[in-house]
């Protein structure tokens, strides 16, 4: 007889007799137990869905069985990869469990030919689990008629011998979220989004289109690689960031708007593929915060470690309120200048060698040297929580925290300043202390101005090195003084040198003293160095102080560049136009454009805009119809500034330390002269603690709100409050408390205020409050100084609950003065950080209370969140700024700059809500269509309550659906009035209407109010 037996693909023969096939038998079973030959290798791949309700995640099983073991994964684009354990996998069905977020999961079910149906079970929650096989059977795309704009020999050597397969199915979450990157910095501003329109029209609508030159994975890359049509190659990006971008187009856009335009990736498609064994280049580490050039400083709060010897980062655990850290001992800059000082291009995150001056205390913190500058830790830095940057490298010298500057009466270095409950001091000396008075920049001249007592000061930090020896050196500028001064230098194991006359240096409680002698003017210049530095005497003779006063004035610009974008038209078609004002993402800076606030100048063809990361840009081409913009970064390294205001062409900053006045000398815009005009800025470690918006009275003070810490107490009694500063900056007023994160200001025309917060500990739900008159409580209970009854009896009560389904984190308000708008001018606008959109706010007062309710402007939406916005007294209409970060679902590009336009055609949204003792009335702007208005049909009214507790945010509780008895039209034709026998006051309403105008024209949409009192039915008629 012939036996054959089949091997992993190999058909064995062996002639045999009865003994010789028992043996071969025995050899067979030996083999197939050692090594698994014989045993069938099961890959399959299943595409799946999962039922979760409002949620249907999607991704790739994968499964695999061989030689008795059984593997299986899911990779999901949405959630990441997940190796699943205790797999079982048979003909009949397929069993694993693995953790999902910290969740014990199973996944279990049958096999039915080419389809799984089963079950996903978290915790005790049961979601359905559906796959279809990805056929095994090879096919190819002919790509033959494409005429791409570049051949296949014109491609780059890193193009050759791409392992296209390997990279496809190797597609997870972190490939996704870097497509998400490249899409949004490379392709958004032509092809657009499903909510927002590209700038190109003939470019492909991913959402709605089939691809011309094909739709599947390496068609695509085809397309991006070489180019097709209208659409350029892209030769900068690798093959992995290549099929990043298409994994995230195909799945974001193709799969879910267009599912019959999706060609799966197949191990079937895959095999028909090209074959190679390259990867390509690695893709550059994505670390925008790092790349970007700051210029040579950059304020924000620092602590200052030695990146060897320094103490390991602590945080407290949970539960909320966190309990506060010891951080007695560590050495925090609140208000940190770090300064680069060694020469080179990129700015100080590309420095070698660096000093921090501590404004809040007139103080070098200490100096430090390495690769890198900082960890990059910070919510506005790298999107890290709970944390604040470190410095990284050799900390050579350093100061304790407190004055730098003894009491120029007294000679004391006791600190006088606010004493928080963790025994830290925050805020600034007394000015008759100490007083910063800003920063000078000119040519790479960073020239610190301040005073001691009645002493001018002008001081800048620099290094000098000698062979590998690094010695930091400060430079100051001293007028006479009416006393004695004293100046804490370094520890005293460290080696200090000092040159000029005037001042001696001597030893005090383990510190280098320099003392100043009073009544002359005196230049001098220290040297510090770690004790491995010898002999700095030598030094000290060749290199004598400098005049600081030739720095002081206007000087060359740091960026003369000067930057042209477009505008984009938006569609004349909708109620709203909505102009795509580009930001200049290509910049000479890596400048990120995460904007954050917009003031116009007296001309008002211009505006400027403030960034997070710093920056303030000069934008000219507003309202002169050329259809470009003219961008000039005129201002840098400030901390995090988050509003800016131009009174009589002066430009105010709102920052995280202090509020900066901008001065140019020389006339080129740029600014020469950082003046602080007001740092009573109470700043702590905390990421949370934004200021946010600025704003000025008729009579030219400031106001900005500033936020409280999240999930702990307040420190400081500026945590969580609406702040005034006086017009000339010499004081600052807390007028409100009790915020937990107040997103910005706007001032009402009766001079009171509007201030958003948003859902968290003791928040319930956003808030948009209407704050009338000083001293009140709005809520935050792990605010400064709360009262002791927890209960709302004891806090201002919101004007409007914003439910997270309308509004994940409302930012400012802005009332509408521009008769273009037509009849919504003098209404009242809400803007959305959280899901790029504006609202309009219909409000009224009852009882001595506001109340009222939002509603969305139809057919508003931007690829940012939004934060700030105003209108131009030109040309009439709105300009709002906004940026992606923490806490919007709008992360589609790093920043935004809009021009809304009101288009005339008809509102199809109400402009006026009230709530009385048996009815809900709602007005719209012109006459309804009769019988729908009256058709009980197109109304539906839901409630609910909210719980305030310590907990963050809240369920939903007493959920009704009102009973409307009947609705009637009123004598304009244009009021409804819908009578409801059941309504009471409520946290939380929402009116649905399906309405048409006298016209025909369709009018729908849904109201979100809160209703505090209902007015008698007679005062409402």
């Amino acid at each position: 007889m012939k036996l054959q037996i089949r091997t992993r693909g190999k058909w064995c023969s062996r002639k045999s007799n009865f003994s010789q096939y028992v043996f071969w038998i025995l050899i067979f079973s030996i083999l197939f137990n050692l090594t698994g030959c014989g045993s069938e290798v099961l890959e399959e791949s299943w595409d799946y869905e999962i039922d979760m309700g409002d949620e249907k995640p999607q991704g790739i099983l994968k499964l695999v069985k061989s030689g008795g073991e059984n593997q299986a994964s899911m990779v999901s684009l949405d959630w990441g990869t997940f190796n699943l354990e205790n797999v079982s996998i048979t003909a009949d069905g397929f069993s694993g469990n693995f953790e999902l977020f910290g969740n014990a999961a199973k996944l279990k079910g049958t096999f039915k030919e080419n389809t799984f149906s089963g079950e996903l079970r978290i915790n005790d929650e049961v979601s359905p689990f559906r796959a279809t096989k990805l056929s095994n059977e090879p096919f190819q795309i002919d790509r033959s008629t494409i005429v791409y704009v570049l051949s296949e020999s014109d491609l780059s050597e890193s193009e050759i011998n791409i392992d296209h397969a390997g990279i496809i199915a190797s597609a997870d979450r972190e490939g996704y979220q870097r497509g998400e990157r490249i899409y949004s910095a490379n392709c958004i501003n032509c092809h657009g989004t499903d909510e927002v329109e590209g700038s190109i029209p003939l470019s492909t609508k991913f959402w709605e289109q089939p691809l011309k030159a094909g739709g599947d994975a390496f068609s695509m890359y085809q397309t991006v690689s070489r180019g097709y049509g209208s659409m350029p190659p892209q030769p900068t990006l690798t093959p992995r960031e290549k099929y990043d971008v298409i994994s995230y187009i195909r799945h974001k856009y193709i799969k879910e708007n267009k599912e019959e335009n999706y060609i799966a990736n197949s191990p079937g498609y895959l095999a028909g593929l090209p074959k190679g064994t390259s990867q390509g280049p690695e893709a550059k580490p994505y670390q925008p915060w790092s790349d970007m050039d700051y210029g040579n400083f950059l304020i924000n709060t620092y602590e200052l470690v030695d990146e060897e010897t320094g103490p390991e980062r602590y945080h407290s655990p949970g539960p909320a309120p966190y309990p506060d850290e010891d951080y007695s001992k560590n050495n925090f800059a609140y208000k940190g200048i770090a300064i680069r000082l060694d020469k080179g291009d990129g700015g100080v995150s590309k420095g070698k060698a660096w000093m921090i001056f501590d404004h809040d205390v007139m103080r070098v913190a200490g100096g430090w040297t390495g690769e890198g500058f900082i960890d990059w830790d910070g919510i506005l830095l790298n999107d890290k929580h709970e944390t604040y940057p470190r410095i990284i490298g050799k900390l050579h010298f350093e100061t304790p925290v407190g004055p730098g500057w003894a009491n120029p009466e007294t000679g004391s270095f006791e600190d006088p300043r606010f004493r928080a409950r963790d025994g830290r001091a925050f805020g600034p000396l007394p000015k008759s202390w100490a007083d910063y008075k800003g920063l000078y920049h000119y040519e790479n001249h960073t020239i610190v101005s301040y005073t001691v007592g009645n002493a001018q000061i002008l001081e800048e930090l620099g290094v000098e090195e000698r062979g590998k020896e690094t010695i930091f050196t400060r430079t100051l500028n001293i007028s006479p003084s009416t006393s004695n001064l004293k100046m804490k230098v370094a520890p005293v194991a460290n080696e200090v040198a000092l040159v000029g006359e005037g001042a001696v240096l001597e030893e005090e409680e383990g510190y280098v003293i320099l003392k100043v002698q009073h009544r002359t003017s005196v230049n001098l210049k220290l040297f510090i160095a770690d004790s491995s530095v010898k002999n700095l005497n030598t030094l000290v003779a060749s290199s004598p102080p400098e005049s600081l006063a030739k720095y002081t004035s206007g000087g060359p610009a740091h960026y003369p560049e000067k930057i042209k974008t477009t505008i984009t038209s938006g569609n004349e078609d909708d109620l709203f136009s909505v102009d795509q004002l580009t930001p200049p993402f290509d910049n000479p800076w890596a400048c990120r454009m995460k904007l954050s606030g917009i003031d116009f100048m007296g001309d008002a063809n211009k505006a400027v805009v403030c960034a997070t990361d710093g920056d303030v840009w000069l934008i000219s081409g507003l309202t002169d119809n050329t259809g470009q913009l003219t961008w000039q970064r005129i201002g840098s390294g400030l901390f995090q500034p988050l509003g800016i205001k131009v009174l009589n062409d002066k430009i105010y900053v709102i920052c995280r330390d202090q509020l900066v006045l901008l001065h140019d000398f020389n006339g080129d815009n740029e600014t020469d002269f950082y003046a602080s005009f007001n740092h009573d800025h109470q700043v702590t470690d905390h990421f949370h603690e934004f200021a946010m918006g600025l704003q000025a009275d008729a009579q030219g003070n400031l106001y900005y709100a500033k936020s409280g810490r999240h999930a702990r107490e307040a420190l400081v009694p500026q945590h969580g409050t609406l702040l005034k500063v006086s017009k000339d900056g010499s004081q600052t007023d807390i007028i409100a408390t009790g915020f937990r994160a107040a997103n910005g200001v706007c001032i009402n025309p009766d001079g009171s205020f509007l201030v958003t917060d948003q859902q968290g500990f003791w928040n319930p739900m956003n808030r948009i409050n209407w704050v009338d008159g000083k001293g009140k409580f709005y809520g935050n209970m792990w605010g400064y100084g709360p009262p002791k009854d927890t209960t709302r009896v004891a806090m201002e009560q919101p004007m409007v609950w914003v439910d997270m389904q309308f509004d994940r984190s409302p930012s400012e308000l802005l009332w509408i003065d521009s008769e273009k708008w037509g009849p919504l001018n003098g209404s009242l606008l809400s803007f959305s950080y959280g899901y790029g959109k504006i609202q309009l706010v219909l409000h009224e007062k009852v009882k001595d209370q506001m109340q009222g309710g939002v509603i969305d402007l139809p057919g508003v939406k931007f690829l940012t969140g939004v934060m700030r916005g105003r209108f131009n007294p030109a040309d009439g209409q709105l300009y709002a700024c906004g940026m992606s970060a923490w806490g919007t679902n709008q992360m589609l590009q790093g920043g935004g700059l809009y021009r809304v336009r009101y288009t005339g055609k008809p509102l199809t949204l109400p402009i006026d809500l009230k709530a009385t003792t048996s009815s809900v009335q709602l007005a719209f702007d012109r006459p309804l269509d009769h019988n729908m208005a009256k058709d009980l049909g197109n109304y539906e009214i839901k409630t609910w309550s909210l719980i305030r507790s310590s907990k963050y945010g809240s369920d939903r509780y007493d959920e009704l659906t009102l009973d409307i008895s009947k609705v009637e039209l009123l004598h304009d034709g244009k009021t409804v009035k819908l009578h409801i026998p059941d309504i009471k006051p409520v946290d939380v309403m929402t009116i649905n209407y399906n309405l048409a105008s006298q016209n025909g024209d369709p009018m729908q949409g849904t109201i979100q109010n809160t209703i505090h009192a209902l007015t008698m039915e007679k005062e409402s008629l």
